[in-house]
């Protein structure tokens, strides 16, 4: 039985850093679901699409892979380019949409089938695997996870301010909430965690607890 592990919560709570930490120490798979959505925001934007006609017929030209951890868009590595605020907002406004969803999800599933993996995004334990064996809900205060995000964006070199990486996750947490489909909230079953004042291995530790108790094979395996 595989031991698929579900990471949620709002942008900026540390999912990606967490997950990637979390899944290098079990040795298995990470699949980092935002950047799927962040790739087909920036596609979508550099298509100028105005319909969903325009949407569909788009996706049926893109080519999205997984490979050894990273994603390639027909045939080519994507790179830190997805991780711009501007990019933020595109993976927000097309992830509203409907069709893009249906698109992504089927994908995620797909990857993620049969396999022990850590998938982080917004919607893993409410609808892409909403029978993942363990499911976490991360959050933090938005100022907290602006200045992890803005510290990581300064890091690459990316030139941006605290106050637009704070202005992204006020909108991104408003936009995330409210849209229609698939919306930002915690599965029923899932471990809240506020990772405001832990440190990342501390956050890791708590999973790692969890997993060990409802993923006993992995474990023993490790």
């Amino acid at each position: 039985m595989p031991c698929r592990i579900a990471i949620d919560g709002p942008a900026g709570s540390g999912k990606t850093t967490i997950a990637k930490l979390l899944a290098k120490t079990l040795g298995i798979f990470y699949l980092d679901t935002g950047a799927m959505y962040r790739i087909v925001g920036l596609y979508l934007e550099k298509s100028d699409v105005s319909n969903d006609e325009e949407i569909e017929n788009k996706l049926k030209e893109l080519k999205l892979s997984f490979s050894d951890g990273d994603f390639f868009l027909n045939g080519k590595k994507v790179g830190d380019e997805i991780r711009t605020p501007d990019v933020g907002i595109y993976a927000s406004k097309y992830a509203k949409n409907e069709i893009v969803r249906r698109y992504l999800t089927k994908l995620q599933r797909e990857i993620a089938e049969n396999e022990n993996i850590v998938v982080e995004g917004r919607d893993i334990g409410t609808v892409v695997l909403p029978d993942a064996e363990v499911k976490i809900f991360l959050v933090a205060t938005q100022e907290a996870r602006a200045k992890r995000r803005f510290k990581e964006l300064t890091e690459k070199g990316v030139k941006v301010t605290y106050e637009q990486v704070l202005n992204e996750i006020k909108l991104r947490d408003k936009q995330d909430s409210e849209r229609n489909v698939a919306p930002l909230r915690k599965a029923k079953d899932a471990i809240l965690i506020d990772s405001t004042k832990f440190s990342i291995e501390e956050v890791v530790q708590k999973i790692l607890e969890v997993v060990k108790e409802k993923c006993k094979l992995l474990w023993q395996r490790e």
